[in-house]
């Protein structure tokens, strides 16, 4: 149980990153290029997470197959969820302009786009949870990698929300759910895959990399990319880096 909650406890400081990035989106004018950087920051964080702490681990539990038939599967799942809540007013959820419709202009749109937000966090929450299990040292990697990721991710999708005429309490609101969501998924994780074989948790853990990794391409590097041009290129480099220096200095 001790295990449990505290995996739960990891999942809900990662989740409260996108409060933290949220709080600085709706009550700060900030320019949509820093934006943009900082996602492309953060994108970088959560590939060289996928590459180096998501994928290798399943690679090392469970062998080829399981981690690219997880991966696969974790993207084509994640892909037609999001082809699904884009259709419903969640395609632009993580841009900071004027691309997210109001309530008004596609009804709806507030609970796709709050939909959406779970389909982003509850994988990264449920990595977090496995990869403590057993006191395995991926853990606090990941945390920091997806805690430093959630913030640009908070920050964009709250200034875009705030454009397309959503007050401040349904932003904080969404982000509160979300976090607490990430700390329940964290501690379901911990709690319910603790017993699998290691053949099905690198599958688990491949899963969650693919939905990762398409959520990156799909929804952080455009808006990344429209904003800062040029420049997304070599931000996501330096935010790749710094994730992997992370990953291999932790004990």
């Amino acid at each position: 149980m001790a295990g449990a909650l505290i995996a739960g406890g990891w999942g809900l400081f990662a989740g409260a990153a996108l409060l933290v990035g949220a709080a600085v989106g709706t009550l700060f004018r900030v320019p949509a290029q820093w934006i943009a950087l900082v996602m492309a920051f953060g994108s970088g964080v959560l590939i060289s997470a996928v590459s180096f702490e998501l994928v290798d681990e399943a690679y090392r539990q469970g062998g080829l197959l399981p981690t690219a038939a997880g991966a696969v599967a974790g993207a084509t799942a994640y892909s037609v969820a999001n082809v699904y809540l884009a259709r419903r007013g969640a395609r632009h959820r993580k841009r900071s302009g004027a691309r997210q419709p109001s309530e008004g202009a596609q009804p709806g749109s507030g609970n796709a786009i709050a939909l959406g937000a779970l389909l982003d966090g509850i994988p990264e929450s449920v990595v977090i949870g496995t990869s403590l299990l057993g006191g395995g040292s991926v853990g606090l990697a990941t945390v920091v990698a997806v805690f430093i990721s959630n913030v640009p991710e908070g920050m964009a999708s709250a200034a875009g929300m705030k454009r397309a005429g959503r007050g401040r309490a349904y932003v904080f609101t969404l982000w509160s759910v979300i976090a607490g969501v990430s700390g329940l998924a964290a501690l379901a994780g911990y709690a319910f895959l603790g017993g699998v074989s290691g053949t099905w948790m690198a599958a688990i853990t491949a899963v969650a990399a693919g939905a990762i990794l398409a959520m990156v391409a799909d929804t952080m590097i455009p808006e990344a990319f429209e904003e800062a041009h040029l420049l997304a290129g070599l931000t996501t480099v330096l935010g790749f880096l710094t994730a992997f220096v992370l990953s291999h200095a932790a004990p």
